[in-house]
C-alpha cells in the first residue's frame, strides 16, 4: 500500500515540476518520425496533419501559444526525417531558436483540422530560417504563418549541409518578406548590445 502512495507522490512531484505531456509527446513525434522514410531534400515541406481539441483552446479558438508549441513538435519531425539531427550530433554541434515571429490570420477554433506544413527556407553562416503554416483542412486558408530562427552552437548551417550531401550546397536566396525580419533582428540586437554596453566593452 505504500509503495502506492510512493509512486503516487513521485507522479505528481513530476507532473508540477515538469512538463510532461510536453516531453511524452516530442518522444512520440521523433519516434514516429524515425520510423517514417527518410526525406533526402533538406529543403523540401514536411506536413503534419492536427486538429483543435479542449485541450488547446481559450475562448473556443486555438490559444495563440499552443501554435508555437506545435512548431516545436513538427520542427523535431522535420529535423529527424530530413537527416539534421543527424548531422548535428555527427558535427557535436546543437541547435537553440533563436527568434520566431509569428502571424496570425484567422482563428482555428475547436474541433477543427489543419496541417502544419514546415520546411528549412534558407540559412546564413550562423542559423537555419524556416518557414511553419497552419493550413485549414477546411477551406485550405493559411490561418497563421510563423518564421524561425534555428541558431547552430559549435557548428554552422553550412558544414551540417556538406556532412548530410557530401559536397558543398548552394544556400538559396533570402525571400524580400524573410529578409526584413532578419533586418529587423539585426537592428534589434544593436539597439539592446548598445543599450547594455557590450559595444565599448568590446571596443
Amino acid at each position: 500500500m505504500w509503495w502506492v502512495l510512493w509512486v503516487l507522490a513521485a507522479l505528481l512531484a513530476l507532473f508540477c515540476s515538469l512538463d510532461v505531456w510536453y516531453f511524452l509527446r516530442a518522444a512520440v513525434v521523433i519516434l514516429r518520425a524515425w520510423f517514417q522514410p527518410p526525406v533526402f531534400d533538406i529543403t523540401a515541406e514536411q506536413v503534419l496533419t492536427g486538429r483543435v481539441t479542449p485541450h488547446d483552446i481559450d475562448m473556443c479558438h486555438m490559444n495563440n501559444a499552443r501554435y508555437l508549441r506545435e512548431c516545436d513538435f513538427a520542427r523535431f519531425s522535420l529535423y529527424t526525417r530530413n537527416g539534421v539531427f543527424k548531422g548535428v550530433r555527427a558535427l557535436g554541434a546543437s541547435m537553440v531558436v533563436g527568434a520566431t515571429t509569428i502571424r496570425y490570420r484567422r482563428a482555428l477554433c475547436i474541433g477543427e483540422g489543419y496541417e502544419l506544413r514546415s520546411r528549412i527556407v534558407t540559412w546564413d553562416d550562423k542559423a537555419f530560417f524556416l518557414e511553419q503554416r497552419f493550413v485549414s483542412t477546411r477551406d485550405g486558408l493559411v490561418c497563421a504563418i510563423m518564421y524561425c530562427k534555428q541558431s547552430v552552437i559549435r557548428s554552422s548551417p553550412d558544414k551540417i549541409m556538406q556532412h548530410l550531401c557530401k559536397r558543398k550546397v548552394e544556400c538559396p536566396e533570402f525571400p524580400d518578406d524573410l529578409q526584413h525580419w532578419v533586418n529587423f533582428i539585426s537592428a534589434s540586437s544593436q539597439t539592446l548590445r548598445a543599450e547594455s554596453g557590450l559595444e565599448e566593452k568590446n571596443k
